[in-house]
């Protein structure tokens, strides 16, 4: 490990963008050549032996990956997972919680980097109590897509780089489009961010929500969000399709998603899923 980090840091030395302070870094140079190249000049430039192949890759995970729903464990207990709504809790309902988890016997719990919640090491026979517990608090454990597919930072209530408010406006946005759209059973992500940084990370959210000023009609400022559309990780990863100034108030945003889930249930394909039908979609259905 030490040679192959020194010969890495010495191509980076030698052939990278160091003078150029928004390229200076490998990823750059990386991009350029290809992995097979740099393999190659980091092989015979630098090791003077030939690296060992890893084990291939695996196939990726198939499924929902936010651990919402009932689950068994390897030990015979069950681990439950919670949708906040938003991400947002108070401090009351996680001492709530915690009585959860003890009276089902239980002491881990555990948050997700989907604003998620898990209980664990729940016994066969305090599953449903537990789930009856943590409903009556608001945590559904079985939600709608939209609850369960919903992220937003902390936005401009606690967050100084923020421009817009996230978490009330996600809120709100959750409630309107379970109102709206009670049928719709297709997994969707909505990640709503208060300004440029991404800490909700719209870049890779089927409809990302970036914060931003915009002028209304009547020529006043008010709160927007520009939209990217059908980002992804995994296979096909990719930052959302960004159109060209389509932005939405704030007020508007429930109105946007119920018109593109609309036209994305009208045209989809069997198991489509809506960043690929965003990949193939005509601009206008996207507005």
């Amino acid at each position: 490990m030490p040679d192959v980090w020194e010969g890495i840091v010495s191509v980076f030395r030698d052939y990278g963008y160091r003078r150029l302070r928004t390229r200076a870094r490998l990823k750059f140079l990386v991009a350029d050549w290809g992995p097979e190249k740099f393999r190659n000049v980091l092989e015979t430039e630098y090791l003077k032996r030939p690296l060992i192949d890893g084990p291939a890759i695996a196939p990726p995970p198939t499924g929902r990956r936010d651990h919402i729903g009932v689950h068994p464990q390897k030990d015979g207990n069950f681990y439950i997972g919670a949708a906040p709504t938003v991400g947002r809790i108070s401090g009351t309902t996680l001492d709530r919680i915690a009585d959860i988890a003890e009276q089902a016997g239980g002491d881990r719990i555990r948050l997700t980097a989907q604003q998620k919640l898990v209980i664990l090491d729940i016994p066969p026979a305090k599953v449903d109590e537990s789930v009856e517990a943590l409903e009556s608090l608001g945590l559904e454990v079985a939600p709608s897509e939209f609850r369960r597919g919903t992220m937003a930072c902390t936005g401009i209530e606690y967050c100084k780089l923020a421009i817009v408010e996230t978490k009330a406006r996600a809120a709100d946005l959750v409630m309107q489009l379970e109102d709206r759209l009670p049928t719709f059973d297709q997994p969707l992500s909505l990640h709503v961010n208060g300004c440029p940084n991404s800490c909700a990370r719209f870049q890779t959210a089927d409809i990302g929500f970036k914060g931003s000023l915009m002028t209304n009609e009547a020529g006043e400022t008010v709160e927007g969000f520009q939209i990217h559309l059908g980002g992804s990780l995994g296979p096909e990863v990719g930052f959302g399709r960004k159109l060209r100034a389509l932005k939405v108030e704030a007020d508007d945003m429930p109105d946007y998603v119920e018109r593109v889930t609309g036209r994305y249930t009208e045209q989809r394909t069997d198991d489509e899923s809506f960043a690929a039908w965003v990949a193939r979609a005509d601009e206008g259905d996207l507005r």
